[in-house]
């Protein structure tokens, strides 16, 4: 587990689209659903322990915010050959145990997470309802083992704002959290 930073893409970068598989349907999802729909991508995993410090917090953040009207999308990206733990099967399986109201979609070939410069687990990328990047960064201050509360502080403070249709919050810090599991020769250049 190498502690990663995100990397802070741009502000105003238009959202990469993409079509992912959701393996608790079966079905296809994409961003083009969601067009006209302020949206938060979250890059997570079912086994980084900086996920699961915020996993409980981000389930409740996603019920308040979803019927506020920003949409939650969570994405995996992780090589399964040698992290089985992120397998479809156990995305499933996290699904149903923290009741997950929003998607949580496989990237298995990683391109989705490599078009975001995703980097860490998890890394939170908030779009406006053009699909226009207006926040970027933490979810609050708590990381496992450093006593902060899981508050949520952060991407609350950027959803109310995009929501109220303010400018972006002008301190973003990045998140913090396990490296993403590249497969073997498919680590991105923004690494290098």
């Amino acid at each position: 587990m190498a502690r990663t930073p995100s990397i802070m893409l741009e502000l105003g970068t238009q959202a990469p689209t993409f079509e992912l598989i959701e393996p608790a349907s079966g079905n296809n999802i994409s961003l083009a659903q969601y067009i006209d729909k302020p949206v938060l991508i979250a890059f997570i995993s079912n086994h980084c322990p900086y996920v699961i410090n915020i996993k409980e917090a981000l389930v409740n953040f996603a019920n308040e915010y979803q019927a506020k009207g920003l949409q939650l999308i969570a994405i995996n990206a992780n090589d399964i050959e040698n992290y089985p733990d992120d397998s479809p099967e156990k995305m499933v399986e996290d699904v149903k145990q923290y009741g997950y109201s929003f998607p949580y979609l496989f990237d298995e070939s990683q391109a989705t997470a490599k078009a975001y410069q995703a980097a860490c687990t998890p890394d939170f990328f908030m779009f406006d309802a053009e699909h226009k990047l207006y926040y970027r960064g933490q979810f609050d201050d708590s990381r496992p083992g450093n006593n902060e509360p899981v508050t949520g502080k952060d991407m609350k403070l950027a959803a109310d704002a995009l929501l109220a249709r303010q400018t972006p919050p002008t301190e973003q810090k990045a998140s913090l959290g396990c490296n993403i599991k590249w497969k073997a020769g498919n680590e991105p250049e923004y690494f290098s």
